[in-house]
């Protein structure tokens, strides 16, 4: 029986968090990892439903075959665990402050120590090398402290669990897809020629986090981006003072979240009269998001998602060798994608149900830039739905 101090809000059921762990261990015993050491904050939710800000400091989730997963992480933060996962909190363990940014130990060795407690000195430990929380130091830290066991590379395998989405799931990405349009909305309202991006930005974010109604907003893990006229070729700039500007466009990224789940959705606003490469690129890029929303139906290839969208480019005469598209759903900074399945020419990953996406089919040239994008489902018939539900246009203001 789980014993708990605290009364938890934990964001799923039972059943859910016992279905995951299930996809999870299945995908170890696939791989031969007896153990898997789980470091991307994103995939500790996912399991655990763990939710802080501590993905700063050394931290992990243990998965057993046989036992409740482990939180393991630095003392302070071990009180967020006891208040957030589904865990007894005897499952959640604490290391030393001292091991903090210390040159003198590592963390690794203290989980290197609690391992070898556990019997498990030379188990097949399953880490996820790739990944921006597990540095190259603490893989020989561990690795070194641990000499008996087998260190498995087990990147993005609990990614791969969490590509079809759950209702459970699916109530949050629509949750947040409201707050998203409730940006894009404030956008057309507030953005005029002389406004200072600075207070759009913090409009933006106060629709973000007000949310609608009871639906609070959380924090989303890509700050907006906004980049205006000649910026808007480089797809990742964010914001300064300047104000915008009259025969400029400006692409605006943005996304809704609601607990920790995503619904990215891109529109572009233009101040004055658009010339003919706009109108034209326009019309090129929603015929090419129409014909990749038709294709992204279930049991066909991602590649079909991003060959159906380059068609139209291509007889505009626009070329464009970036990605499409990613999936979606829970994630912690720097990014909301899954960093699993790309929509483009080389994916051969079928479709399935519940997958969810954003096709973002940015055009980044050499001196402007235009996004129109929809954060989608996969469904069980018939061409993908589309989370929001705005104009699939670039907005003018005259």
């Amino acid at each position: 029986m789980r014993y708990h101090r605290f009364e938890k809000n934990l964001p799923f059921t039972d059943a859910e968090f016992e279905r995951r762990l299930a996809l999870v261990r299945a995908a170890m015993d696939r791989a031969g990892i007896e153990v898997l050491f789980v470091t991307d904050p994103s995939n500790m939710a996912w399991i655990t439903g763990y939710d802080g800000w501590s993905f700063y400091v050394h931290q992990g989730v243990l998965v057993f075959h046989d036992a409740d997963p482990v939180w393991w992480g630095r003392n302070q933060d071990a009180n967020g665990a006891v208040r957030t996962v589904w865990m007894g909190d005897d499952r959640v363990i604490g290391y030393a402050d001292n091991y903090v940014q210390s040159t003198e130990r590592h963390p690794m060795d203290d989980l290197a120590q609690r391992l070898i407690g556990m019997g498990l000195g030379t188990t097949r430990l399953g880490v996820e090398m790739e990944n921006y929380y597990f540095s190259a130091r603490a893989y020989m830290a561990l690795h070194d402290a641990l000499p008996g066991a087998k260190l498995i590379d087990a990147t993005a395998l609990v990614n791969w669990q969490r590509g079809i989405k759950s209702d459970e799931e699916l109530v949050y990405m629509r949750k947040a897809a409201a707050i998203s349009e409730k940006i894009v909305d404030g956008l057309m309202e507030r953005v005029e020629p002389g406004v200072p991006k600075n207070e759009v930005v913090a409009e933006i974010q106060r629709d973000a986090i007000m949310g609608i109604d009871d639906d609070w907003g959380d924090y989303a893990s890509i700050v907006p981006l906004l980049p205006s006229g000649s910026d808007a070729a480089a797809p990742h700039l964010t914001w300064d003072g300047r104000p915008f500007q009259k025969g400029e466009a400006t692409f605006f990224e943005i996304s809704g979240c609601y607990r920790r789940y995503h619904a990215p959705f891109c529109r572009t606003i233009f101040l004055g009269e658009p010339p003919d490469i706009f109108r034209s690129a326009e019309a090129a890029l929603v015929e090419g998001l129409e014909a990749g929303l038709d294709a992204a139906r279930a049991g066909n290839r991602a590649r079909d998602i991003a060959e159906a969208l380059a068609a139209p480019l291509e007889r505009a005469g626009i070329e464009r060798g970036a990605r499409c598209g990613y999936p979606i759903g829970l994630s912690y900074p720097p990014d909301w994608g899954e960093r699993t399945i790309s929509l483009r020419a080389e994916d051969e990953t079928i479709l399935e149900p519940g997958m969810t996406f954003h096709f973002m089919p940015g055009l980044w040239m050499s001196d402007w830039g235009l996004e129109i994008t929809e954060s989608i489902l996969i469904t069980e018939n018939g061409a993908a739905e589309c989370f929001c539900d705005r104009p699939r246009k670039m907005y003018v203001k005259p």
